[in-house]
């Protein structure tokens, strides 16, 4: 009883602090240009990430409850210490102000699952790690080619100068759509972290978990998302309406691609590799991967997947029999 009390309580905090982090990529720039208010930013990423989770989330949640580690190594308990190793390692990245992809913490958390067990289906790391690897460099990319055609301005791009700033109504609207698509996209992938071992477990059906879980990220939106959304992408570059929609649009789009062929993806780092593009493209090549903030980064993203799976593996080994 106690177990599955302390499940809840994980399951909902994870979740909310996803919200609250998965807020800032998609809706920094709306409510950093005074186009909407917080309250109403956390509505529209609440209904956005409900009908990205609906509508494309299934299959993530799929490969997280039975791609990796087969249904019946999974319980209760098993399914707590996923979510509790996956939870603290988000804890160690935020500690160090490093944004670190709730999905590789959780993969990394089943893999250790997976080892303690000695039961992990690789089959589905052929077509999982390359996909990490290549999309966000398209993300990067992409993100540097279509800025690099609009800056720095010169004779050849004026004209879309005055296509992109010679309506300001239609810019603001457009910019709202394209943050009800990060959003969208965001509830395609990262609501089944939270559930995806609570399925595996057979402790609640797929479209029943999507439904509940999915309003917990805009309470967590509501709750923890303050910060995040006043301050992202200020370290490494700062980041105008323009650019965050940029980014926005085309990690958004990858993120769906992903959801849509089943594959728990690192959103955080599709956004990182765009906002890279950015400093690139404004600052050069060498201070963008020269920053102490990019070389940080890069350093975290290694260890927590490490840790998580170190951290599942040993807390099986206290609290699990096989």
């Amino acid at each position: 009883m106690i177990n599955h009390f302390l499940l809840v309580f994980v399951v909902i905090f994870f979740a909310m602090n996803m919200g609250g982090s998965g807020i800032a990529p998609t809706f920094s720039a709306v409510y950093g240009g005074r186009i909407i208010k917080k309250r109403l930013a956390a509505f529209l990423f609440t209904v956005c990430v409900i009908l990205g989770a609906m509508t494309l989330g299934r299959g993530v949640v799929k490969t997280l409850s039975q791609g990796i580690l087969p249904r019946e190594f999974i319980n209760a308990d098993v399914a707590l210490i996923i979510l509790s190793s996956a939870t603290l390692s988000l804890f160690l990245a935020n500690l160090l102000a490093i944004p670190e992809s709730t999905s590789m913490v959780t993969v990394g958390a089943v893999v250790g699952a997976g080892l303690y067990f000695r039961h992990i289906q690789f089959k589905t790391f052929l077509w999982l790690i390359p996909m990490w690897i290549v999309l966000p460099l398209i993300s990067f990319a992409l993100t540097f080619f279509l800025y690099r055609t609009i800056y720095p301005p010169r004779h050849k791009n004026l004209w879309l100068y005055q296509k992109i700033f010679s309506n300001e109504k239609n810019l603001r609207i457009s910019a709202l759509v394209i943050s009800c698509f990060g959003a969208f996209a965001v509830g395609t992938n990262n609501v089944a972290n939270a559930i995806g071992p609570l399925v595996g477990a057979g402790l609640i059906d797929i479209n029943t978990g999507l439904f509940l879980i999915a309003p917990l990220f805009g309470l967590g939106a509501l709750t923890f998302g303050k910060r995040n959304i006043e301050t992202f992408g200020k370290d490494v570059v700062p980041l105008g309406l323009i650019t965050s929609n940029l980014i926005c649009l085309v990690t958004g789009s990858l993120l769906i691609l992903a959801s849509s062929l089943g594959a728990p993806f690192p959103y955080v780092q599709l956004n990182a590799l765009s906002i890279f593009a950015i400093s690139c493209v404004k600052n050069g090549h060498r201070f963008t991967f020269n920053h102490h903030i990019t070389r940080r980064t890069l350093m975290v993203w290694t260890l927590t997947p490490l840790l998580s799976i170190a951290v599942s593996y040993l807390l099986l080994s206290l609290f699990i029999r096989k």
